[in-house]
């Protein structure tokens, strides 16, 4: 097969979305011929207005494309009945879940009709194929480091000791209190009506700022959204997991149980399991800054050689379509990092 043709189905946007342009880039740098349809590039204020539009917006993209490959990642727009509909006219058609367990249930009632099922963590795969009965494969988010890559802070604004970029929930701010002493600054949405708005520095809706923010940090913290700390840590690493890798400071996540195929804790990043030892590992590192860069440049290392977007869209390609990277686009991740070195 020479130039596969791969029609990307995603939402799409400059914050909270970007990473749907950053997946159909490596698509390209791969050597595939991309079309892409953003979900949100017309949402109106009705579901039924919206899913009519999306229909029509892919059936001519499917018609235009003629696809070898159809590749959906986080649209519950895509109904049962238009996917099965769209799947006559040919392509193979994959579901990327990038979620975690938290929509695992609703995924699952939109994910018969594909050809293959992909899930970000080990146990959102595990209970997809509970619930369908079929293969779900694993496949981790990941991250382009032609943007996530590191950077000086020039304006004081984005530098602090401690940063966290993400919106605000009870049980992050739980474990932010405890480490406002040491330089903290928050960036995100929700944080100015919380006990923590003092230290709240933006909204960081773009991702130009929020890799400014993480940039300027010391020490970067990565906590989920879910899984309390109390009981069995869930597998799933968010997007953000990749994204501080990529950008060369120390990260500091809550422990999910995937992490560690992904990096080597405690030479890669640095994984805590409560409160008190946040608070502990935060205040070691700013004493020893040397670790601090050691553990970082690690951590950029594993992610510029395996986990960039490059990376997983090989593998989707090789397992789905038996096809190689090569000759027309770039081999493997080097046309990604070297992008970044630019």
């Amino acid at each position: 097969m020479t130039r596969p043709s791969v029609v990307l189905v995603a939402p799409i946007d400059d914050g909270r979305y970007a990473h749907g342009a950053q997946r159909g880039r490596a698509i390209e740098r791969l050597g595939c011929d991309l079309t892409t349809v953003n979900v949100i590039e017309r949402r109106g204020p009705f579901s039924l207005f919206r899913s009519r539009d999306l229909r029509h917006r892919l059936e001519q993209a499917i018609v235009t494309a003629r696809p070898d490959l159809v590749l959906v990642v986080g649209v519950p727009e895509l109904d049962l009945s238009m996917v099965e509909s769209l799947k006559r006219r040919g392509g193979r058609w994959v579901n990327w879940f990038p979620d975690d367990m938290r929509t695992v249930t609703s995924a699952a009632e939109l994910a018969g009709p594909f050809d293959a099922i992909y899930a970000a963590g080990s146990d959102v795969a595990a209970r997809l194929a509970e619930l369908l009965g079929r293969e779900v494969r694993l496949l981790p988010l990941a991250c382009d480091p032609s943007i996530y890559r590191p950077q000086k802070a020039r304006d004081q604004q984005y530098r602090a000791n401690v940063v966290f970029c993400g919106s605000a929930s009870l049980r992050r701010e739980s474990l932010l209190q405890h480490v406002v002493e040491f330089g903290l600054a928050i960036w995100g949405d929700g944080w100015r009506s919380t006990g923590l708005k003092d230290y709240c520095r933006g909204e960081a809706t773009r991702t130009e700022d929020f890799v400014r923010a993480y940039s300027g940090a010391t020490v970067a913290l990565n906590i989920h959204h879910t899984a309390e700390l109390s009981r069995t840590p869930e597998a799933y690493c968010n997007q953000r997991c990749f994204e501080l890798g990529a950008l060369g400071v120390l990260q500091v996540v809550d422990r999910r149980t995937d992490l560690e195929q992904w990096f080597s804790i405690n030479d890669e990043v640095l994984v805590f399991d409560d409160a008190l030892r946040l608070r502990r590992i935060v205040e070691d590192a700013l004493q020893d800054l040397t670790a601090v860069e050691r553990i970082a440049s690690a951590g950029r290392e594993r992610v510029l050689a395996e986990h960039t977007y490059m990376h997983r869209l090989r593998e989707l390609l090789r397992n789905e379509l038996s096809w190689e990277a090569g000759g027309s686009g770039p081999a493997g991740a080097a046309g990604e990092v070297e992008q970044s070195a630019s």
